[in-house]
């Protein structure tokens, strides 16, 4: 059950942003902090990833929990028993949708994608960071073999 008047969710609502979440700055920063220059939003790829490190072929989201759908088997069922169900969980299905579409794109297109959870990034920084630094050294060993050869 909603605690708020439909006034006050929609007020809600809209304040809630979707570039330079406190979670995307938070991981831009630690980035930029251990060298690594990326671009945000770009436009160029499906899906507009929140992160982008060109050189290596990486896109990086940064997913809330609850617009993506995260542990959705549970999730679901608690929304079946609120206020606007029926459109919260078209909603959220068709994000998750969305999330795998670009994924398989931006695979097809030969990029690496990682997504992190909003509060995997705010609680495990480091781990997020050495996830993103182990798909850069396979990268880079990957771009050296091919100008190398094995």
């Amino acid at each position: 059950m909603d605690n708020l008047t439909q006034e006050q969710r929609k007020k809600n609502m809209q304040h809630i942003k979707s570039k330079d979440t406190d979670i995307e700055v938070l991981l831009r920063k630690a980035l930029w902090k251990c060298g690594y220059r990326f671009r945000k939003h770009y436009v160029a790829l499906p899906g507009k990833p929140d992160i982008v490190i060109t050189k290596y072929k990486i896109a990086i989201f940064c997913d809330g929990e609850f617009f993506h759908g995260k542990d959705w088997e549970v999730l679901k069922p608690k929304l079946e028993k609120g206020n606007n169900s029926k459109y919260w969980i078209e909603k959220i299905s068709r994000n998750r949708e969305r999330d795998d579409e670009i994924d398989k794109q931006l695979l097809f297109m030969g990029w690496t994608v990682i997504r992190f959870w909003g509060n995997d990034i705010k609680k495990n920084i480091d781990e997020c960071l050495r996830v993103i630094e182990e798909v850069i050294f396979e990268q880079k060993i990957e771009m050296h073999e091919t100008i190398f050869g094995r």
